[in-house]
């Protein structure tokens, strides 16, 4: 994992306008960053943790959030669980700081070769994290790449569903920022961006 602070941006693009149920606009149009960084550093209202079933912490960012964030992290994820794959949940921030308000942890899919619905759960972690951090007014997000370590989904794939997601998901969030941890996802995601 890259330490110190988030590198600007690789690249960006900007999301429709948020539109509810009656039609009515209630968002500007979200941009996209993808960076390559140290996701505890972001300067963000939430941050999205990789995390497992029982919100307790496990390995890769879901490690780091929760060392920055402190042992009350681990409390409140045990208070709030299990989190289904597909899924997300948010709990304050605690130890880490501001403007960072509320940890979204969302679990995803353990591949399987892609026939057991795998994408579909990754998409849905995406959405999921976007739909809790409207509830929480956050209009700000900094997401790693989902699945794509012990879990093993392939990075290019992901980076792929990242990005279509994230586009096609209605959310009142103005600034979402992909953090990837090394150079390859960070330029798997920037294509992605691209196409």
């Amino acid at each position: 994992m890259a330490t110190g602070r988030a590198s600007s941006s690789l690249a960006a693009d900007r999301v429709g306008d948020v539109v509810d149920r009656q039609g009515v606009i209630i968002g500007a149009m979200a941009r996209i960053e993808v960076v390559l960084g140290d996701i505890v550093h972001e300067q963000v209202e939430v941050i999205v943790t990789a995390a497992n079933e029982s919100l307790l912490g496990g390995g890769g960012v879901d490690w780091a959030v929760h060392q920055a964030a402190g042992p009350r992290l681990a409390e409140a994820g045990a208070a709030i669980a299990p989190c289904d794959p597909g899924d997300a949940k948010a709990t304050p921030a605690f130890d880490l700081d501001p403007p960072v308000r509320h940890i979204i942890h969302t679990v995803g899919p353990v591949w399987d070769g892609g026939a057991y619905g795998e994408a579909d759960i990754l998409a849905s972690c995406y959405r999921r994290c976007l739909h809790v951090a409207d509830q929480l007014a956050a209009r700000s997000i900094a997401f790693p790449a989902i699945a794509t370590g012990v879990y093993g989904f392939p990075p290019e794939y992901a980076a792929q569903i990242t990005v279509a997601t994230i586009r096609s998901t209605p959310t009142a969030v103005e600034r979402i920022r992909l953090v990837a941890f090394d150079e390859a996802t960070r330029d798997l995601l920037a294509a992605a961006l691209d196409e």
